[in-house]
């Protein structure tokens, strides 16, 4: 009974690390060759694993892609409203969420650029069919508490997303490069961050 636990155990470890190295070679395949650059085959000899090893954990390459993809896209979008209460004043809510996601994006650069090759891909349409709506309510609710307190002007909500978050987004950009513009050395500070936020809170009040 030992000896079939040990084996039983040191099977499951095994499998974990294979599907740990099909992840991580997955995102680093697609980030550097592209949806285009990307096959079991190829996957297969970066992960030091079979095709057939592969096909015991994914239907076929699509269903792989989309499976990481929907995986990291919830992880994402959780990590940005940790400690986040849609009843929170905008101010402080807004700031939660950029510094939450300023945090998960400098921690998971790979990541983060594989979801952007698969955002502008067809393929997106199908993530989005498995992305929790629970952060969808959230932020529903968030912005029209806001609006009923007369915290956050109504506008479109792609016209919201973009001056909330766009700004961010470039800062990130800059401290992933470590260059700005002007191509001088830049690292994204916490006080440089609520600074482009501060701006943005006023772009986006009554």
């Amino acid at each position: 009974m030992i000896i079939h636990l040990s084996l039983e155990i040191e099977m499951r470890t095994r499998d974990e690390n294979k599907m740990q190295a099909i992840r991580i070679k997955s995102i680093q395949l697609i980030v550097k060759h592209g949806l285009d650059g990307f096959s079991i085959q190829k996957l297969a000899r970066a992960a030091g694993v079979s095709p057939a090893t592969i096909y015991i954990y994914y239907k076929d390459r699509e269903d792989l892609i989309l499976q990481l993809c929907t995986e990291l896209t919830n992880q994402m979008l959780q990590a940005s409203i940790k400690g986040f209460t849609p009843d929170m004043d905008f101010e402080e809510g807004l700031k939660l969420q950029w510094r939450n996601r300023a945090a998960y994006f400098m921690k998971y650069p790979l990541e983060v650029e594989f979801m952007e090759h698969i955002r502008y891909s067809p393929l997106y349409d199908k993530v989005r069919e498995g992305v929790a709506s629970t952060f969808a309510n959230s932020m529903g609710a968030f912005i029209e508490n806001a609006i009923r307190r007369k915290e956050l002007a109504r506008l479109p909500f792609e016209v919201y997303w973009a001056v909330a978050f766009a700004p961010l987004y470039q800062l990130i950009k800059f401290h992933t490069q470590g260059r700005s513009f002007k191509n001088e050395p830049f690292e994204l500070t916490d006080r440089l961050m609520m600074l482009a936020c501060e701006r943005v809170l006023k772009g986006l009040r009554p």
